[in-house]
């Protein structure tokens, strides 16, 4: 049995550094994500005049209720979608002039349904080049509160968003939401606001967040279940078997889900309070799955997909488009650098596994780290996969490749 210790959550990380600098005390971060996004968000809390204290395995933030330390500020969000949706929302509770810009990557990502929902709580808010996306600035004075209509069907991060504000305005929020993706995600933004001290109600579509505030607490942040999904599938591809400590049945995140796809495909899966264990049964069987609510792991399936027995078609995952890169289409185009045949259209991607192996190449990793985690796992199998761009793992797991080699050997032995 090989156990993996996989690193902390990102979205776990990026919320509870949201909840920590909105509390009322100091909060302890137990076991944080260090990755470039982590980083960057951490480095955006100091740039607003927040105190973030950093040692090794914890991080100590104090709290702010009434918004950040500064009445000006210049914030580089880099390449994370946390940082540049969460922070703006951060600073519209508070009072002064702030903007936000970030990588010419996130640049391109979308951000109008958030800033325009922000803009109808009263938020002055101005994007100074393309609209609905960075650079901006927030011209801030608090957030009264009250309803709001959202379309989440690109990002359930603009709910998140919305939801951790809620607590900052002076009336609360009722946040009716027309449309949402990656549904889990918003699960894990209120089980963390019931940790620091508010409970989200909701009325059908609509949720209801009360105003008060945040109370400071020490918080455990559980490993990255988007993460673990390479080494889950590692097992599965080679008939060998890593159990993930510290992701069980008591878990956050909805992308520990994805045991349940390579259920499905022929692996054995176990599941318990203290982790997950999957095992390769050296059967890998196609599959028709929808990925909606867990679609950060659909480039993972996709590339493990040459190795079943027949079609693995994933449906209602057009939010993948609008990722680091246009994830649908950049597993395409890698998977027939790899000789396999794969058919597309606007939400789904279905991989025909053929009689052929497939064969080594150069993957195109388009600056998304999640490309090259997937396919490192598509060359357990395949000799002679390498990367344009293996260093773009930093993002979320700078020590993959290190891990992963670690892996390959113990799989092998």
């Amino acid at each position: 049995m090989t156990v993996v210790d996989i690193p902390g959550s990102k979205s776990v990380t990026a919320r509870a550094l949201f909840l920590a600098a909105a509390a009322d005390g100091v909060t302890t971060l137990r076991r944080p994500l260090r990755s470039d996004d982590t980083e960057g968000f951490a480095e955006g809390l100091t740039r607003l005049g927040y105190r973030v204290g950093r040692t090794p395995g914890a991080w100590q933030i104090d709290g702010r209720p009434q918004g950040p330390a500064v009445t000006e500020a210049d914030v580089y969000c880099r390449d994370g979608a946390t940082t540049a949706r969460f922070l703006p929302t951060l600073a519209a509770a508070g009072h002064g002039s702030f903007r936000f810009d970030a990588s010419p990557q996130m640049r391109r990502r979308p951000l109008g349904p958030l800033s325009n929902a922000l803009r109808d709580l009263g938020v002055d808010l101005r994007h100074e080049e393309a609209e609905g996306h960075h650079p901006l600035r927030i011209e801030a004075s608090g957030v009264e509160g009250g309803e709001v209509v959202l379309d989440a069907g690109q990002s359930s991060q603009y709910l998140t968003a919305l939801l951790l504000l809620g607590p900052l305005t002076r009336k609360g929020l009722r946040i009716r939401v027309t449309d949402l993706v990656s549904a889990p995600y918003v699960e894990i933004t209120i089980a963390m606001m019931r940790a620091f001290g508010v409970e989200v109600r909701r009325e059908g579509t609509v949720y209801v967040v009360p105003p008060g505030g945040y109370t400071a607490t020490t918080y455990d942040i559980e490993p990255d279940a988007s993460t673990a999904s390479y080494f889950f599938a590692a097992a599965a591809v080679t008939g060998g078997e890593v159990t993930v400590p510290g992701l069980g049945t008591g878990a956050l995140q909805g992308d520990l889900g994805f045991v349940d796809v390579l259920r499905r495909m022929g692996a054995e899966v176990t599941t318990d309070a203290r982790g997950t264990r999957v095992r390769g049964t050296g059967e890998l069987r196609g599959l028709t799955v929808n990925m909606r609510d867990i679609s950060d792991t659909m480039p993972t399936l996709a590339a493990i997909a040459p190795f079943a027995s027949g079609p693995v078609r994933i449906e209602d995952v057009g939010n993948t488009r609008v990722k680091e890169c246009d994830r649908l289409e950049a597993c395409a185009e890698n998977l027939r650098r790899l000789g396999v045949e794969v058919v597309t259209g606007d939400d789904w991607i279905e991989i025909r596994p053929g009689s052929e192996a497939p064969v080594g190449a150069k993957i195109k990793s388009y600056g998304d780290h999640r490309v090259v985690m997937s396919f490192a796992v598509t060359g357990l199998r395949v000799p002679g996969i390498s990367f344009d761009d293996p260093g773009c793992v930093r993002k979320t797991f700078p020590g993959f490749h290190e891990a992963f080699g670690a892996l390959r050997g113990r799989l092998r032995a």
